[in-house]
């Protein structure tokens, strides 16, 4: 039971939170490269026809090329999943939770300290799970990372719960 963390306080539905399931999840985002390529553009549609414009751009160049055998896809994502840096983001879950009207700051409870964040700055926290493939026992179960990276080298650890004040 350490290694499940609550989100509590002014919510309609109180979440528990289970990192050692998110390995799993497609919402995953790997932190080795995650704050290196922060997404700045917020239009989808405009991203969607440049993606588009791109590859239809290398087919008419190169020639239609053909996506690698499912085989070696789940091979590849097998080793990724036993290697990688895995974190995923708090939004989701705060929204399952709805929060209430009245609600002020979101504050992370530590082992040792109280961390109080607006919600704008809540919705964009990582939360880090994985390290090199293995979980985060001793300093964990979870680190949480602010939106920006500018926490990276020094993520908050020792993560109990989050509380919605």
């Amino acid at each position: 039971m350490e290694n499940i963390i609550s989100i509590k306080g002014k919510v309609k539905f109180p979440i528990t939170l289970d990192p050692g399931v998110w390995i799993f999840d497609d919402r995953k985002v790997d932190l080795n490269t995650y704050f290196d390529s922060i997404p700045t553009s917020k239009d989808e549609l405009e991203d969607y026809k440049k993606a588009i414009s791109a590859h239809w751009d290398r087919e008419i160049m190169e020639g239609a090329v053909y996506p690698p055998t499912l085989k070696t896809e789940k091979k590849f994502e097998k080793e990724k999943v036993l290697t990688g840096t895995f974190g995923i983001p708090l939004k989701p879950f705060l929204k399952n939770a709805e929060i209430q009207e009245d609600a002020k700051v979101l504050v992370i409870e530590t082992a040792n300290d109280e961390i109080k964040l607006s919600f704008d700055k809540a919705n964009e926290l990582i939360l880090g799970f994985s390290n090199e493939g293995k979980p985060l026992r001793d300093d964990g179960p979870i680190y949480v990372f602010y939106g920006n990276g500018s926490n990276r080298d020094n993520p908050i650890k020792a993560v109990k719960a989050f509380r919605i004040d």
